[in-house]
């Protein structure tokens, strides 16, 4: 079952554990209850929030990361639980010590899907793709063309309007695309720990101090589907980060995407990418396992 991204928005909000659920306080008195087997990911965003140490204790046994995010949306720490996966360090190992023609490999297949996906995005809107299609069939090794960032600046024009300009410390619409990001980093860096790797060791992405570079990396084909979800709203003229977009938006592990068989939700998708990661840098497999697009039926 996939679980739901739980988000605490309110001020002065403490978190504990009762049972088997986690508990929501707001000065003594309960707001609610979650079963932590319904949770695929905690996300801290008000000020004065406060969490037991047993509760920290409760997500870890469950593989639930904690995620704590600053005013633009963007997460500023992650804890993560240090026994996901009963092969973690050997895997760990294996990731360590990836060649460098290796992960520009990944990085390429990474970065084909993602143009590719943005590419049915742009379909799933009646907008034009072909100059996409054509990007996403020339990307190299590495990314050494640079195909990424010339695909960013023919796909947000086209899809938010020639005056859109992709900036996270923007309100309205980036501000929709920080939250949805968010949202699915946090639901990334669960697949990846559960499939016993190390979030910090990355592909491509070196930033320091970046806890979840490999997160940046392994949801890179999965952008699109925020971006889809966040052109709904626009589209409906819902461009405020409120409740209700935050809902469409925590929704997001839950869409159905197809893949090569079957049809499965987004969580289960990440899912799988991590574990062929896993296995590409053990030398079991040779291909990432990601999506090819929306479902139909998720799409309407």
């Amino acid at each position: 079952m996939v679980g739901r991204i739980i988000e605490v928005a309110s001020d002065g909000v403490h978190l504990s554990t009762e049972r088997g659920f986690l508990k929501l306080s707001l000065q003594g008195d309960e707001l609610g209850k979650v079963a932590f087997d319904q949770i695929e990911a905690l996300i801290a965003h008000g000020h004065g929030v406060t969490f037991s140490s047993n509760l920290i204790s409760r997500l870890s046994d469950h593989g639930i990361p904690l995620i704590t995010c600053g005013a633009n949306h963007a997460p500023i720490a992650i804890t993560w639980p240090i026994g996901g996966h009963y092969a973690q360090g050997f895997r760990m190992e294996a990731q360590a010590s990836a060649s460098l023609p290796l992960k520009k490999r990944i990085w390429k297949d990474l970065i084909k899907a993602k143009i590719n996906n943005q590419a049915l995005v742009l379909n799933q809107f009646d907008l034009q793709s072909a100059r996409l299609i054509k990007l996403g069939s020339e990307v190299r090794t590495g990314d050494e063309t640079n195909c990424e960032a010339l695909a960013a600046q023919y796909y947000w024009p086209q899809l938010m309007g020639p005056d859109f300009k992709r900036d996270r410390s923007e309100p309205g619409i980036n501000q929709l695309l920080n939250y949805g990001y968010m949202v699915l980093r946090a639901a990334t860096a669960r697949s990846i720990v559960a499939a016993g790797l190390h979030p910090s060791l990355s592909v491509h992405h070196q930033s320091r101090g970046n806890p979840l570079r490999l997160s940046d990396d392994l949801m890179e084909p999965f952008r699109p589907f925020v971006d889809w979800i966040v052109k709904e709203c626009v589209d409906a003229k819902e461009t405020e980060l409120n409740k209700e977009t935050k809902a469409k938006l925590a929704s997001l592990p839950r869409i159905d995407l197809k893949r090569r068989g079957c049809v499965s939700p987004l969580q289960i998708c990440l899912d799988s990418a991590a574990s062929t990661l896993a296995q590409i840098y053990l030398k079991e497999c040779q291909t990432l396992d990601l999506p090819l697009g929306l479902h139909q039926e998720a799409a309407e």
